[in-house]
């Protein structure tokens, strides 16, 4: 079979289009079904709570420093600060990268009846986890708390 040399172009371009279809279709950035998302709003509560021990042990850390407690030499103390301080950053960030780069990312769409309200509770997270970084406060450990449990409705366990 000869091919006439003008019909090469067009069979080549009919040729890349059948190989990379399925790229110009994909819409996550993780391959579909990999994640669950459940399990990724359980992960950012359990992160959370790492943020509210560390908020919690800055605190008294910090006190024990402020009054001079002998029970504990000052440098351990200081050692130890600086490790909830280190860990509730991390963990706060984790948060902040899970709603970014999985949630707004994949499942928050524009062609949703509810997106503006599912944009909105999801930035109120970022903006909890942003919060919760920058305070050692106990409130804002537990307004990120119930920033993540405001979007449980979105993520139910699904039974198999």
């Amino acid at each position: 079979m000869k091919i006439p040399l003008t019909k090469i172009p067009t069979l080549v371009f009919i040729f890349i289009l059948f190989v990379f279809s399925q790229h110009a279709h994909s819409h996550c950035q993780i391959p579909c079904g990999i994640y669950d998302d459940h399990a990724r709003y359980i992960s950012m509560l359990e992160d959370a709570s790492t943020v509210e021990k560390a908020t919690n042990q800055i605190i008294t850390l910090s006190n024990d420093i402020d009054s001079k407690q002998k029970s504990t030499p000052i440098a351990q103390n200081y050692n130890q600060l600086a490790r909830w301080v280190n860990n509730k950053e991390i963990h706060a960030e984790k948060i902040i990268s899970t709603i970014a780069n999985y949630f707004l990312t994949q499942r928050i769409k524009p062609k949703q009846k509810d997106y503006l309200d599912r944009l909105s509770k999801h930035h109120a997270v970022i903006l909890a986890a942003m919060k919760a970084k920058q305070n050692a406060s106990i409130t804002e450990s537990n307004a990120l708390k119930v920033a993540i449990q405001n979007l449980a409705i979105y993520y139910p366990k699904h039974e198999h």
